[in-house]
């Protein structure tokens, strides 16, 4: 089966084509940079770099822009919070954020534009709208889009223009409609603006990704992405100004679902938020990322420390398997992919099925360690390590090394090869209760000493 996804806008899974055979042009929301990351935003960053290696795999040629939104209501606050420039700290948090997504192994973007680099774009765009009469300029140095002139606004979230409550992005004293949206926010005393015919201010937060999607991508492109949680307003305003525009705009729309916590959105108005660099603390940057990967992108994903922790070990038996087969056939495994995986993957990014194939590698794997047979060792390795590169989780990427600061890995290994070492000497010396007492004592650490042809080898419990 070819690649199918799912559409938002049609809400169906369908056959993907590009709009150019061989190349895929994707869009996808990057963070208001405000705040450190917690684990619901780079969920999406996982989410959506899976999609762009899986295409990758397949043999597209990738364009994949991810904004970064430096000036926002929320970056003014938290600036005036932190008693530093507002600039400052869009340029703090970015960096973070740039540090969060190296941890899990996201691929950089092949263009991140801020929003404040793009203003002439923005500008134009208001112009084109002010003049084919979609949007209108009241004179108090606000711009809005007139949403009752609009043939096909919310057919991405189907809700009913009576309906919405009034956006609550400006002063309703110069709407036309109060549901009208502000492309263009007049300036406030101390905070940053820019000139534009209709009077210094700054853009409205739907305005810039309408504005850097055309700049980069043009008029139309083929996958537009983000949080399940920009469906409404931001993707229906992005797709309301670019339609009056006259783009064809994204052709097919996916959205990621949200890590919740007891059943409710991760955010930081909950108090509940995970921050990146803390779980990063409890487990490896890729064991972070299989657990964030290893749901289905449109499923929500419930955080618990257990649930965490069980994938964190499940990923290391996989990971001990690789390793062990390695030292078995004296090289590192070959990646390939097999049938049943493929066709996970084609199939909306299926990423649980997937991940039931390599359990089923693995578990014969295993077997084949236990008897010896290289030829099944190296078959099944070569799968497991194809899917482990799709997902972004290939132990042997040194992306890892050098986001967790340390080799955590070779150190577990290190350390406990150290452990078998002072067991051996100790058999050797014929102290067999020394020798129990390491073993034994490994295993309440969660670690299984098997006693081999070979020698001794580990394993996670």
């Amino acid at each position: 089966m070819s690649l199918h996804l799912y559409d938002t806008a049609t809400r169906e899974v369908s056959e993907f084509k590009s709009l150019e055979p061989g190349k895929v042009s994707i869009y996808v929301c990057g963070a208001t940079v405000q705040a450190a990351p917690h684990i619901g935003h780079v969920r999406s960053g996982v989410n959506f770099d899976i999609l762009r290696r899986w295409l990758l795999k397949q043999g597209y040629a990738v364009t994949f822009i991810r904004n970064v939104t430096d000036i926002d209501d929320k970056i003014l606050h938290k600036a005036v919070h932190e008693e530093m420039p507002w600039w400052a700290l869009a340029m703090k948090y970015e960096r973070i954020f740039s540090q969060a997504y190296a941890a899990l192994n996201v691929m950089p973007p092949t263009y991140e534009p801020r929003a404040t680099g793009h203003i002439t774009q923005m500008v134009d765009l208001m112009q084109t709208l002010i003049e084919n009469g979609a949007a209108y300029a009241p004179g108090n140095g606000d711009v809005y889009l007139e949403v009752r002139k609009l043939k096909r606004y919310l057919t991405l979230s189907r809700q009913h223009l009576d309906d919405l409550q009034p956006a609550a992005d400006a002063d309703e004293t110069y709407k036309k409609d109060v549901r009208d949206f502000a492309l263009w926010k007049a300036a406030k005393p101390g905070d940053p603006s820019w000139p534009t015919p209709w009077g210094a201010g700054r853009p409205g937060w739907h305005l810039e990704c309408s504005a850097m999607a055309h700049a980069y991508l043009g008029e139309k492109f083929d996958i537009h992405g983000g949080g399940l949680d920009l469906v409404f307003p931001h993707h229906e305003n992005e797709i309301a100004q670019s339609e009056a525009a006259g783009f064809g705009f994204a052709q097919r729309w996916l959205h990621n679902a949200w890590v919740t916590q007891s059943g409710q959105k991760m955010s930081k108005s909950l108090g509940n938020t995970l921050q990146v660099h803390e779980i990063l603390k409890i487990v490896r940057g890729i064991e972070l990322r299989w657990y964030l990967g290893g749901a289905h992108y449109r499923s929500m994903l419930e955080y618990s420390p257990e649930a965490l922790q069980e994938a964190a070990t499940n990923f290391r038996r996989i990971e001990n398997f690789l390793n062990r087969a390695t030292e078995v056939l004296g090289a590192k495994p070959t990646p390939t992919l097999s049938d049943a995986f493929t066709a996970a993957m084609n199939d909306d990014l299926a990423v649980p099925a997937a991940l039931a194939t390599m359990s089923e590698n693995l578990r014969i794997g295993n077997q084949a360690l236990t008897d010896n047979d290289t030829a099944a060792i190296s078959a099944n390795a070569n799968e497991i390590r194809g899917g482990l590169e799709v997902l972004g989780c290939d132990p042997f990427d040194a992306a890892f090394a050098k986001s967790d600061g340390s080799d955590l890995s070779a150190i577990l290994d290190g350390t406990i090869k150290l452990a078998l070492a002072e067991r051996a000497a100790a058999r050797e010396r014929k102290d067999f209760a020394a020798a129990d007492a390491i073993r034994d004592g490994l295993y309440a650490l969660g670690i299984t000493i098997e006693d081999t042809a070979q020698g001794p080898r580990w394993s996670i419990n």
